[in-house]
């Protein structure tokens, strides 16, 4: 396979640098990467990917990075299933593997023995609902709290969901990375110790062919919904999800500190 011509790029920046959709009360999705007036209907979204944290644990994903230099050891496992959660916790002596930055994160989407694989061409969905409390605050450096990505070493983030000080404000922001381009941002305080909804949407194309939608719900408030087209959101091999705590520390407002995030009623969907 020939390296796309952003993999280079990647490698020099470092991994830092439905109906059923009704069903479940998610909320109505219009089609990414399709021509302007068109909708996708739900049943245009097949179910691909609905883990239960309570039954499958942390089989519902591809791979685990928990505590991967090992700094931490009696605190493992930071990554767990809580009933029908899934946990990630994380603690100011935490490090990761490059000690300038913290990670407990999971990939992918399993399903049994296999997972899915996201692939050029490709629009996928994923909804969820997350829980913030209020000890995971913004940052003036990074803090992502989901990635999309190519598999394997030294590869850029393509998209990224990240917690930032602007103004010193803190807000929730999504951004195709390399191309540093912002979908959306919004207050992040008001989403503070209550659940929010996820629901993210992405055509995987090369060049200008691809686009994402992000949108945020807290009760039956759509707190944001933001789309992107025209952009950039393949590097090569495969785009891959990943979920969360991945922090900088060199954060200048004192905002570090022990915290977690619960995320739970993961699901994917497949655009077909």
């Amino acid at each position: 396979m020939t390296p796309s011509r952003r993999t280079v790029l990647g490698a020099a920046l470092g991994a830092g640098a439905g109906v059923a959709a009704t069903a479940a009360g998610l909320p109505a999705a219009a089609a990414v990467g399709l021509p302007a007036g068109s909708a996708a209907r739900a049943a245009d979204w097949q179910l691909r990917w609905s883990p239960s944290a309570r039954d499958v644990g942390l089989r519902a994903f591809e791979t685990l990075e928990d505590d991967r230099a090992d700094s931490h050891p009696a605190a493992k496992p930071h990554i767990f299933a809580e009933g029908d959660n899934f946990r990630f916790n994380m603690h100011m002596v935490d490090r990761d593997t490059s000690d300038d930055r913290q990670r407990h994160e999971v990939t992918g989407c399993r399903t049994g023995d296999s997972y899915l694989k996201w692939q050029k061409g490709q629009t996928w969905r994923v909804t969820y609902r997350m829980f913030i409390p209020g000890s995971l605050k913004a940052t003036t450096s990074f803090t992502h709290i989901m990635q999309m990505k190519q598999p394997g070493a030294g590869s850029a983030p393509i998209v990224v969901q990240s917690l930032r000080r602007v103004g010193g404000k803190q807000t929730i922001e999504l951004k195709i990375f390399e191309q540093d381009i912002l979908v959306g941002r919004t207050d992040l305080e008001p989403l503070h110790d209550k659940w929010t909804d996820v629901d993210f949407q992405i055509k995987i194309g090369d060049g200008s062919s691809g686009s994402v939608r992000w949108i945020l719900k807290s009760g039956s408030t759509t707190v944001i919904d933001k789309s992107k087209s025209g952009v950039d959101t393949f590097l090569a091999d495969r785009v891959r999800p990943k979920w969360g705590i991945y922090r900088s520390l060199g954060d200048s407002s004192g905002s570090l500190q022990n915290t977690y995030m619960l995320l739970t009623g993961m699901r994917g969907y497949q655009l077909v």
